[in-house]
């Protein structure tokens, strides 16, 4: 797991219908088991997303409260149920906010309007922000027995001096206090920021004023007073206030927080030019509308009202916190240099295939793919050691003349954007198509744009309308008489950093077909190409949705005749009602239907007459599970795919998507393996019941789990390393999804 998960992207207020629908999704439509259960009274075959999400997060919650985690990892587990709550309150609350506002009367596939949703998800946000404070003080009390304390201002009197005059010289200098009265209007309040709501009396008058006083983002949260031990800033503030306040009586002081729409509105086919729109929009986030307001428990229903009245919000988007309120400040613990609190260091190996036969040279990465198909597995296997050595045994080598490649999320370090830089800079052709709409990345894509494009590279932005999620790179080389071309198809972003934290595959080969696909995709992104169809990928928003409801149907009519069938998907998120109901339809058939997905999923397993053949786990662990995978029986002559794509009808229709049929049969095996480690996982997975409740496995089983799909995955990495001395035979795949079999 990391802070940065970002699953509630795409707010529901901006959902164009899509233009693209197939044949076969308007018949799935025409008599949904959403229709049917309204027709014959049953229970509605969905879960909520929002509502679906929300137990996503719980899930994350359970691991901070799981005492067989390192106590320093529970924190970590605290500080990412915070961020990722903010997240969902910015953009799918604020986003539910818009349709009620704008009058909206259309439902979720579950039936509820979004007056619904927004109070169905308050109801258990509550219930969520007390398990997670009452987790934070279980967990407090633990860290005082390893010597780490986050005490109060109160309890550290012998330091009051220190950090007064502390205040004195760090703090008060940024402090801007801010009075609220008829000539001072209410002050805005930046989103996801700490402030000290203050109530003052005039000893000369005897009138009574209220001010606000923002805790500066600029400045630790957590101060140490002595070794491990820290005060919180907010209270370090709102004890010296009177130096704020002068010849003013400090009668209240109370902490609260804002959180406000993070959603951008472009008009993109009205953008002369998008990056500077882009620009334009992120200055107005900063002025959303208010969706949340977060306030201590001690604050007064008075003071309550002057912030409710200031920001426009009604009492039910107030949540009391019991506690400390932005845990997202306890990263300061998680930072601590306690390895003994902390799960053991994980060091990604080098996939076998590109182990370099001298220690001292770098491996001839080229080479290898031209030798076959290379499946990379991260974090498990080296990002550095394969996609960044990939990338910058392209830039060094004369004969390659060009490379291109899709960014969507990655790091303000990155050594692949400084490796394309490098390569623009000593002439090739690098074109690279920056996702600037990537939501909370817009600024760092900008950034990299624009130094991109001053080394020489040709940089653009997409097409209009649609966000460019895949995640692609091309690189065409001169070899003898003719070029050649080498691809890496993946899941996850081409981010060093998040290499290390999020599970993600990625496919490197020269194979000619993937090559000419990879190709026309960039002539697509790039040009004024309007190619729909491609030999090998599959590509949204034009041929994704039909193929998957395809292959789908594929497996039905496999077993209306007797054959093997099976369908496996793990993914993020599964959220998209004609995919959803043609998986129906295939459990309904008698077609085994097994899902992994992480985070939200309103498919609803174990339904007599609807889904008893379905059964959908998620896996939350040290590692998010971030990859996206597709498996089809297809009669025993199996296919997998690879790619980018969730679910999603944001995926399927709004973005571009590349899945890729992984055809090499070493690298088959090994997915068939890890999705045969994810289901037999017991120590880390939950199971979904038909009542639309998540259950452990290992409550389940009635037994302690032994199989950790992360550790499971790391020991047989070392393992793997054994075999790089093998030389690789490419054979075609064919057989059964089960590697058992």
């Amino acid at each position: 797991m990391t802070d940065t998960i970002r699953e509630p992207d795409a707010s529901p207020a901006r959902r164009p219908a899509s233009t693209r629908a197939t044949a076969a999704v308007a018949a799935t439509k025409k008599s949904s088991p959403a229709a049917r259960a309204r027709r014959s009274q049953k229970p509605n075959p969905y879960i909520n997303r929002e509502l679906s999400w929300l137990e996503f997060n719980a899930r994350v919650l359970f691991e901070a409260r799981d005492e067989r985690n390192p106590l320093i990892e529970r924190v970590r587990f605290l500080t990412i149920f915070a961020s990722n709550l903010d997240e969902f309150f910015q953009v799918r609350i604020a986003g539910l906010r818009q349709q009620v506002a704008a009058g909206s009367t259309s439902k979720a596939p579950d039936e509820r309007t979004a007056a619904e949703q927004i109070a169905a998800a308050r109801t258990r946000v509550l219930e969520l922000v007390a398990d997670h404070s009452a987790a934070w003080a279980e967990i407090r009390r633990t860290l005082v027995s390893h010597d780490i304390e986050v005490v109060t201002y109160a309890s550290v009197a012998d330091h009051h001096a220190t950090l007064r005059q502390r205040f004195i010289d760090e703090i008060y200098p940024v402090l801007t206090p801010l009075a609220v009265d008829p000539g001072h209007p209410f002050p805005y309040i930046s989103t996801l920021s700490l402030s000290i709501a203050v109530g003052l009396r005039d000893p000369e008058t005897g009138e009574s004023h209220f001010a606000r006083v923002k805790v500066p983002q600029i400045l630790p949260r957590l101060y140490e007073v002595e070794p491990h031990k820290f005060v919180l800033l907010d209270q370090i503030i709102e004890a010296n206030l009177d130096l704020l306040f002068t010849g003013m009586e400090v009668v209240e002081h109370h902490l609260f927080r804002v959180t406000r729409n993070a959603d951008l509105a472009i008009e993109e086919d009205e953008a002369d030019d998008l990056l500077m729109a882009i620009e334009e929009e992120l200055r107005r986030r900063r002025f959303g509308e208010a969706v949340r307001l977060e306030v201590e428990r001690s604050m007064p229903e008075a003071t309550r009202a002057i912030l409710l009245r200031g920001l426009g919000l009604r009492d039910e988007d107030a949540y009391e916190i019991k506690g400390m309120l932005d845990l997202t400040g306890l990263r300061d613990v998680v930072e601590l240099d306690r390895p003994d609190l902390k799960s053991p260091p994980w060091t990604p190996v080098t996939p076998p295939r590109l182990v370099p036969p001298d220690e001292d040279e770098p491996a001839d990465a080229l080479a290898a793919i031209r030798a076959g198909d290379i499946l990379v597995h991260h974090p498990y296997e080296s990002f550095a050691s394969s996609v960044e050595r990939f990338i910058a045994q392209a830039v060094d080598d004369p004969e390659v003349l060009t490379i291109k490649m899709t960014l969507y999320r990655t790091s303000g370090d990155s050594p692949i954007v400084r490796d394309l830089i490098r390569a623009a800079e000593r002439g090739k052709q690098v074109v690279v198509l920056v996702e600037i709409k990537a939501r909370f990345d817009e600024e760092a894509n900008i950034v990299w744009a624009r130094k991109l494009e001053q080394a020489g590279a040709h940089v653009v932005y997409g097409l209009v309308g649609l966000k460019t999620h895949s995640k692609t790179c091309l690189v065409v080389r001169r070899e003898g008489s003719g070029l050649r071309r080498y691809v890496h198809i993946g899941t996850g972003n081409y981010n060093h950093r998040t290499a290390r934290l999020y599970t993600d595959l990625g496919l490197l080969s020269a194979r000619p077909e993937l090559g000419a696909d990879v190709t026309d995709l960039f002539n697509v992104l790039t040009g004024l190409s309007r190619q729909r169809t491609f030999r090998r990928l599959l590509v949204a928003p034009h041929s994704l949705r039909s193929r998957f409801l395809e292959l789908v149907q594929r497996e039905i009519d496999h077993a209306a005749v007797g054959h093997e069938a099976r369908i496996v998907i793990k993914l993020n998120a599964l959220v998209d009602q004609p995919s959803i109901e043609a998986l129906y339809r295939a459990s309904q058939a008698g077609v085994r239907v097994d899902i992994i997905a992480r985070a939200a999923c309103s498919l609803l397993p174990g339904v007599k007459g609807v889904s008893t053949g379905i059964m959908v786990r998620s896996v939350v662990g040290e590692f998010l599970e971030h990859s996206r995978i597709w498996g089809f029986e297809n009669g025993g002559q199996a296919e997998w795919y690879i790619g980018s794509a969730d679910l999603m009808d944001r995926n399927l229709d709004r973005r571009v998507e590349a899945m890729v049929p992984v055809e090499d049969h070493d690298a088959r095996a090994r997915i068939a393996e890890i999705i045969d480690v994810l289901l037999s996982d017991d120590r880390r997975s939950w199971e979904l019941g038909p009542d639309g409740g998540w259950r452990r496995v290992e409550d389940i089983l009635g037994k302690p789990g032994t199989c950790d799909t992360h550790e499971e995955l790391k020991s047989r990495a070392l393992i793997s390393i054994s075999a790089a001395s093998t030389p690789h035979r490419p054979r075609a795949g064919v057989g059964s999804l089960d590697p058992r079999a």
